[in-house]
């Protein structure tokens, strides 16, 4: 329900929103979130609280929007962030630099730790022109792993100066996103519709499996690996569909469902709770894709409250969305889909989970948090 929703509105165009991990035991959810801009003369970094708890309304809702704590000037659009630990966040840059800043919470600033310039290029690393964009980074401390439209994969080590492995010609086209299958082996994503597999312990710059999607050579933007089953991944296209993969069979997805009606940006599993998925898009919508329940037993007044809400019963799909994203469960039969933004109009360009809360970022210079995402 959108009242559960706080909006922020912020001068700049936010390409990207990302929850501070919770330390292991945490038990309260999320409480910080940054925020990385693009297309601005001066974009940012910036850090915020959710905003005051304290103050709660009559329905025991809480009110107060997210609060800037710091932010600093980053040279570059932010095409990527990713939290390395509780105080360090790693920022992917068009101009092809990848920074590691330190969030100081004594103190509240926000300062540059660490940088490796023109991680990727195009003709070579000194050319003043030279670089190409960084469109991912994916970290598994203290491991940092960056993709790029050069195609080229870089495998960084924090507080290290050197990269420790650079697969230079890992693509021939822009490689998009990237992400730890498990700690030794990535998997990246790229504008020609391709999944990489590559093991980091191999020697030679070949991946160990690819997997495509036939005929339309899709871009692809954005992929996550289930958080449990890590054979189970989702990635989102240039078309606007979400595809399911189980890399251990065959080289085409388990199944490919009709989302958005332009690019989706970015794909989630819920960490913790991965029968839920989330995707964003161009086209201003962010779904909710619930595989965790059987709808024909819900009552109706799901469709009531402005939402509109999707079943898709699967003989639609070409196999059952299975693990509940790949079993062929019958009682699994339907999935239900809902826009939590019903009438949005600009790109929304990234999206986090956390426990019971979501953040999303849009190009209406507006940042959303909602805190009860299950309530």
């Amino acid at each position: 329900a959108m009242e559960d929703v706080c909006a922020k509105f912020v001068s700049q165009k936010i390409s990207k929103t990302r929850w501070r991990p919770l330390p292991a035991a945490a038990l309260q959810p999320p409480d910080l979130f940054a925020t990385g801009s693009w297309d601005n003369e001066d974009n940012r970094i910036s850090i915020w609280s959710v905003g005051d708890l304290g103050n709660v309304g009559l329905g025991g809702e809480y009110q107060g929007e997210p609060q800037l704590l710091c932010d600093i000037r980053h040279n570059g659009d932010v095409m990527d962030m990713q939290f390395l630990d509780q105080e360090r966040i790693v920022v992917a840059s068009s101009t092809g630099t990848v920074t590691v800043f330190r969030h100081h919470q004594n103190n509240q600033t926000l300062s540059a730790n660490q940088q490796w310039e023109k991680a990727h290029y195009h003709v070579d690393q000194n050319t003043s022109c030279g670089g190409a964009a960084c469109t991912g980074v994916i970290c598994n401390n203290p491991e940092i792993v960056t993709v790029g439209e050069d195609g080229r994969i870089n495998l960084f080590r924090a507080d290290q100066k050197d990269a420790v492995r650079t697969i230079d010609n890992a693509d021939s086209s822009t490689l998009h996103a990237v992400t730890f299958l498990r700690t030794t082996e990535i998997l990246t994503v790229n504008s020609i519709g391709q999944l990489k597999i590559w093991d980091l312990r191999q020697q030679r710059n070949e991946p160990s499996q690819i997997l495509s999607l036939t005929g339309d050579r899709v871009p692809l933007h954005c992929v996550d690996r289930h958080p449990n089953q890590q054979h189970i991944v989702a990635t989102g296209g240039q078309d606007g569909m979400l595809s399911i993969w189980d890399i251990r069979q065959g080289t085409m997805p388990v199944s490919l469902l009709n989302a958005h009606e332009a690019e989706m940006w970015e794909v989630h599993f819920h960490p913790s709770n991965p029968d839920h998925l989330f995707t964003c898009s161009e086209d201003g919508s962010l779904w909710h894709w619930d595989t965790s329940t059987d709808i024909s037993e819900k009552p109706s007044f799901l469709h009531q409250g402005g939402r509109s809400t999707t079943y898709f019963s699967h003989s639609t799909i070409n196999q059952s969305v299975v693990s509940a994203w790949l079993s062929n469960d019958p009682t699994k039969d339907r999935m239900e889909i809902t826009n939590l933004i019903p009438n949005q109009t600009l790109s929304v360009n990234s999206l986090d989970i956390l426990g019971p809360c979501l953040v999303y970022g849009t190009d209406a210079e507006a940042i959303y948090v909602n805190r009860q995402l299950f309530a």
